[in-house]
């Protein structure tokens, strides 16, 4: 089905079912749908939790959870109406795609970075290159070290993390490879260091392939957001409100000692593509109760990507525009309203 025929039912289901109020209606047809893209890290857990124990359906809205590659794609099959929504990272190609007037909204944070160590996203040194006597960021000068890509989140924390010993990231060799792809990178040799995300950095320890070296980095920061097609926000803002409701209540849950349910480790582990155990006790990523971004700390990444020459305009970009403070309130507002 093409994505306009398919906007074309939501948009005519979603009308069906509209109140008044947020009252939830008894569902007597088919609920609004939408496709949502994801990456198989702990930080996704809310919309693992929100679909597995079936809040997204509670609140009225059918979504299909599916994996994706990078931010800079996820952007572009955004608006292109390819997808209807998605999680990202605050990168170069979105402040770029948002100055070039990208057709997405943007509605609430995915993902903060706790103010407390453990890290859920560690600077990491492997054990072979401990062992070699690699043991502080300065020792780092000309090694191999791990960045997930050029321009996101994680570029923007290993360089954080070499300030602390003096280093910038021309002072080492990146090598551009996902999370995941670490443990044989440290396993074989191929990397002195590099940045990790939960639960693979939880693995890198257990599997004595790799040690902790900074985290204390990127404090408060935000890591990713919830964006949609604006043309689908446009014609479905009470889907949106809905799918934000049920992922506000499951980030909640996650917050406040959900991560001690094995059942939401089990639910995390089916698509992180972990054993249950292995996201046992690790370090998380949070969240505002409320959703709402931290605009100051996305800003203090906008300028390192200015800096280092990766954005295509001058001054900062209107994110404001685009960022549906409105819809976050109502899913707020309807969470709230429901027993």
């Amino acid at each position: 089905m093409s994505s306009i025929s398919r906007r074309s039912l939501m948009a005519a289901a979603a009308a069906a079912v509209l109140a008044p109020s947020f009252a939830l209606p008894v569902w007597a047809q088919d609920l609004p749908k939408l496709e949502f893209l994801y990456s198989p890290y702990a930080d996704y857990a809310p919309f693992f939790v929100a679909k597995e124990l079936g809040f997204f359906e509670d609140f009225g809205v059918d979504v299909t959870l599916s994996p994706k590659g990078d931010t800079a794609e996820t952007i572009q099959m955004l608006a292109s109406g390819n997808i209807e929504a998605g999680a990202a990272t605050w990168a170069s190609s979105l402040f770029n795609a948002l100055d070039r007037g990208a057709t997405v909204a943007i509605i609430a944070t995915s993902a903060r970075m706790p103010s407390t160590v453990p890290s859920p996203s560690p600077f990491m040194v492997s054990q072979t290159a401990w062992d070699a006597g690699i043991r502080t960021v300065a020792d780092l000068r000309g090694k191999r070290v791990g960045i997930p890509g050029p321009g996101g989140f994680g570029m923007f924390s290993v360089a954080r993390a070499l300030e602390k010993g003096g280093l910038t990231i021309e002072d080492v060799e990146p090598v551009f490879l996902p999370p995941p792809a670490t443990a044989a990178a440290f396993a074989n040799g191929g990397l002195e260091a590099g940045w990790s995300i939960e639960p693979f950095a939880g693995q890198l320890e257990k599997q004595g392939l790799g040690r902790r070296l900074v985290e204390d980095h990127t404090f408060g920061t935000e890591l990713g957001l919830i964006a949609f097609n604006q043309d689908f926000v446009t014609a479905n803002e009470d889907a949106v409100v809905r799918f934000m409701a049920a992922y506000l209540k499951a980030a909640r849950l996650l917050d406040n000692g959900g991560w001690e349910d094995a059942r939401i480790l089990e639910v995390v582990a089916k698509y992180t593509g972990t054993e249950p155990d292995a996201l046992r006790g690790i370090p998380y990523t949070v969240r505002s109760e409320d959703g709402a971004i931290d605009m100051a700390t996305v800003r203090e990444q906008e300028e390192f990507f200015r800096k280092r020459g990766a954005l295509e305009y001058d001054g900062p970009v209107d994110i404001e525009s685009v960022y549906r403070i409105d819809l976050l309130k109502r899913a707020n507002d309807l969470l709230a309203s429901k027993p």
